[in-house]
């Protein structure tokens, strides 16, 4: 039996699973905002509810991916209407976000359309005829410090309120977002004043960095896969250019198993719910090799794409 056939057993969407992770998400992503509101004058209390905010904000936006695969609940029509509601407080308009990521699936791994990408990676060669303001600013976009808090500040409160594409995917559909959007802070502004709106944006800020951090060691680490036209091989480019992190079961579940990336792309199909089974009951022979921790984090010191030893790289 081969993958692609093994994947299938698992791509049945089920309404009752994706309500109750679509729904009890949303329910502790609110609960955890209001305790970390209610508890903002005594921080050891605060900071606990808040980064179980945090993560409630990174699994609603992994359902709000998984929607926009038609990969959550049955039909395409309640995947639509889910992934609209998601769009206020994940801060990304469905319908480009959909249409953007359907891109970057289509040339993953793809050298020739990096710019379908989340995070850009420069060639070694590339790097070795750049010149030193180039290098200079590769160095600084690369560097985990200024990625991981700036690219959550710059991508999620900046570049989504008019992403890539706006033009040619929903212009209509990014303006009402984006007013959606000053509704949901306003009442959180009524309702709990600026300290909540405070609270608010500081954890959700942390949520973007928990997100950046993962977008990055999705496609980013020492053996993926990058290529070029006809040598390119998609199959290849899905399974070994994306990563299959084992942060344990907690951090799996608190992030809709986004961390089985590699799975994901190779059959986008796969309802979250069913990622960790249809990883954990594969074949031996077929099953990935997982990343840990501490190689998760040394990856964030890899920042270009050999081509001749077909692996990333860091700075010379």
């Amino acid at each position: 039996m081969d993958l692609r056939t093994y994947t299938r057993r698992y791509c049945h969407k089920d309404n009752r699973l994706a309500a109750l992770s679509y729904f009890g998400t949303f329910a502790v992503y609110f609960l955890s905002l209001w305790l970390a509101i209610k508890l903002s004058g005594q921080w050891y209390l605060m900071w606990p509810a808040g980064i179980v905010h945090a993560f409630a904000a990174v699994r609603l936006y992994v359902l709000q991916h998984d929607t926009g695969h038609h990969s959550l609940f049955e039909t395409r029509l309640q995947n639509e209407l889910a992934g609209h509601v998601l769009s206020p407080f994940t801060f990304a308009p469905f319908e480009v976000m959909k249409q953007n990521h359907n891109l970057h699936h289509s040339n993953i791994g793809n050298l020739e359309h990096r710019e379908t990408g989340e995070i850009h990676t420069m060639t070694l060669r590339e790097w070795q005829q750049a010149g030193l303001i180039e290098r200079i600013g590769y160095r600084l976009y690369r560097n985990p410090f200024v990625l991981i808090p700036l690219g959550a500040a710059f991508t999620y409160f900046i570049r989504y309120r008019w992403p890539k594409n706006t033009a040619e995917f929903g212009i209509v559909g990014v303006l009402l977002h984006n007013l959606s959007i000053i509704v949901f802070l306003g009442t959180l502004y009524a309702l709990a004043g600026p300290a909540g709106l405070l609270v608010w944006l500081g954890f959700s800020f942390l949520g973007g960095m928990i997100g950046v951090f993962l977008v990055y060691l999705q496609h980013n680490f020492e053996d993926t896969y990058w290529d070029r036209r006809p040598d390119l091989n998609p199959q290849v480019a899905a399974l070994q250019g994306s990563s299959c992190l084992d942060f344990g079961w907690f951090f799996d579940m608190a992030v809709a198993n986004i961390t089985l990336h590699d799975i994901h792309h190779f059959n986008a199909r796969i309802p979250s719910y069913r990622l960790r089974r249809c990883h954990h009951e594969m074949p031996a022979e077929m099953a990935p090799r997982r990343i840990g921790f501490a190689e998760a984090v040394r990856a964030l010191s890899l920042k270009l794409w050999d081509e001749d030893n077909s692996r990333l790289v860091p700075f010379p």
